[in-house]
């Protein structure tokens, strides 16, 4: 990672999480102590590292699909990578990744209902070229997403500095 996150940049994305419209000088706003002009320089700046990508997220049961699932797929050996591309071809598949463990392929599907759900993976995926098996689990509630995840203090250069440093110990005042 060449561009070195701060806490300024951290709070500045924490901003556009919750409104990725948020303007510039709302931005300066909020943080305090920066200009317009900084936090837009900030934005690009962020944007342009890779470290953030401003952009429009659906809601699946906004559009009528409010069963999401994740499937786990066995591949057949040498066959994973082709396995995880067609998967991700398919509209309904939200999220596909090559995951370590019992199973091979990591896929998130988001259904209008348990049946088509269960269609979806029993003659769509499982007849896969390469699929072996899959497991099937349905996801209820989501209580924390991707676009919800911010970035630890712990990954901001000013904050890592502060914890290198011992903290000296106050006396007591009586």
């Amino acid at each position: 990672m060449s561009y070195k996150v701060d806490s300024t940049d951290r709070a500045i994305v924490d901003l556009l999480i919750r409104d990725g419209r948020m303007s510039s000088a709302e931005i300066a706003r909020q943080v305090g102590g920066l200009s317009e002009r900084s936090a837009r320089y900030r934005v690009d700046r962020l944007v342009e590292e890779g470290i953030i990508r401003i952009s429009a997220i659906a809601c699946p049961k906004a559009v009528g699909l409010p069963v999401t699932a994740d499937v786990f797929i066995e591949a057949e050996p040498g066959r994973i990578a082709e396995v995880a591309r067609k998967v991700a071809e398919f509209e309904c598949v939200s999220y596909v990744a090559y995951s370590t463990g019992d199973r091979d392929v990591s896929v998130q599907i988001v259904a209008p209902d348990n049946e088509t759900l269960y269609n979806f993976v029993a003659e769509v995926i499982g007849k896969v070229p390469g699929v072996r098996k899959t497991a099937t689990m349905l996801v209820p509630m989501v209580l924390k997403d991707v676009y919800q995840w911010s970035i630890p203090a712990t990954a901001c250069t000013d904050q890592a500095k502060r914890k290198t440093k011992p903290r000296r110990a106050r006396r007591a005042r009586f």
